[in-house]
């Protein structure tokens, strides 16, 4: 009998979507599609996706993967009563930036994290940079830390997405430049503020779209206009009519809204912090967050009609092209391959 891997699909379960629970539904879909003999999803019902979910993924996910080799878990989090765990942890911020965080999630994630990966099978992570902060927060070996990187994928963001119902549902009728992120101090917008008023001047709009997470420091006085969270739906076609997306953020782990809007053929400015050099150096202008007028400059560079412009569009929908989601499967599933030929079970 061929070995079995669970997949937790916690994450997957939740109704609003960012970079984790991207990549844990993706997972949950692709993996199961790529080898259907050898990945069994578990989900909890919706209402255990989040704070309730502690007991399920600690207690009833063992419980229910009992008979599988390994235990795929994509989200931060993993249970602690098994060593066949294979945890995804996307970066090291609550350990590296406490700042960030209520004191209570700061301490919780200082006390679980260093756990989990001391008794996972394998520590994966999604760009270099974070293997070394998780490395450096974890006292691990970096050699131990596998990095695949996450993806996207292009039957859904495309150069093709309707930007007409996202324009509609939040009434936009300006052009406009997007920030796409949690309303956390991390994502740092409020250094968007010189770049609001010269993209006024051009008659850009600055749009935020995303929610606020309770366990994160809210950031203070964002400039632009508010969105909130953005359905899932509507999201290819906001990249889409976006004249840029702008990410600002101090820490990244790998930065999906870049890569997203890339896929829509938006350019693409990014702060010189974290992981985002690393993936989008050569696809996105890259620019420092703490100099208001070299990151407006970069700004006004991509929303204006000029070689540069076209430049990195092309840049961009190249790395999409390449860095998708079923890539990320293929990968994981290889690494899984040599987890079970290592304990003799492929």
């Amino acid at each position: 009998m061929p070995a079995t891997v669970a997949i937790d699909a916690r994450a997957a379960a939740r109704r609003e979507i960012g970079g984790v629970e991207r990549l844990a539904q993706e997972m949950a879909r692709r993996l199961p599609e790529l080898r259907p003999e050898r990945y069994r999803v578990l989900r909890p019902e919706s209402s255990r996706a989040h704070r309730r979910g502690h007991l399920w993924e600690q207690a009833s996910l063992p419980l229910a993967a009992r008979a599988a080799s390994l235990i795929y878990c994509p989200a931060n989090l993993a249970p602690l009563a098994s060593t066949r765990t294979v945890v995804v942890l996307h970066d090291a911020a609550a350990l590296r930036h406490p700042e960030w965080y209520s004191r209570t999630y700061a301490a919780y994630q200082r006390q679980l994290l260093p756990r989990i990966a001391r008794r996972a099978c394998k520590v994966v992570t999604v760009s270099e940079f974070s293997r070394g902060e998780l490395a450096a927060a974890l006292g691990i070996d970096p050699a131990a830390v596998a990095v695949i990187p996450g993806g996207v994928d292009p039957a859904r963001f495309s150069p093709r997405a309707d930007p007409v119902p996202a324009r509609t549902a939040h009434g936009l009728d300006r052009p406009y430049a997007l920030v796409l992120g949690t309303r956390i101090a991390r994502k740092n917008v409020a250094a968007l503020r010189s770049v609001r008023r010269r993209l006024e001047e051009l008659g850009i709009e600055l749009v935020l779209a995303g929610g606020g997470r309770s366990y994160m420091r809210a950031d203070d006085d964002p400039p632009g206009r508010l969105l909130g969270y953005v359905d899932d739906a509507l999201l290819p076609g906001l990249y889409a009519g976006a004249e840029a997306l702008l990410m600002p953020s101090l820490y990244e782990g790998f930065g999906l809204p870049c890569l997203e809007a890339m896929a829509c053929g938006t350019p693409v400015v990014a702060a010189d912090r974290g992981a985002l050099p690393e993936i989008y150096g050569e696809s996105a202008l890259i620019a420092d967050p703490d100099d208001a007028d070299a990151f407006a400059d970069a700004a006004l560079t991509v929303v204006s009609a000029n070689a540069r412009r076209v430049e990195m569009v092309a840049a961009g929908l190249r790395l999409a092209s390449e860095l998708t989601w079923d890539r990320t499967a293929r990968a994981t599933d290889a690494l899984v391959d040599r987890l079970l030929a290592q304990s003799g079970e492929s």
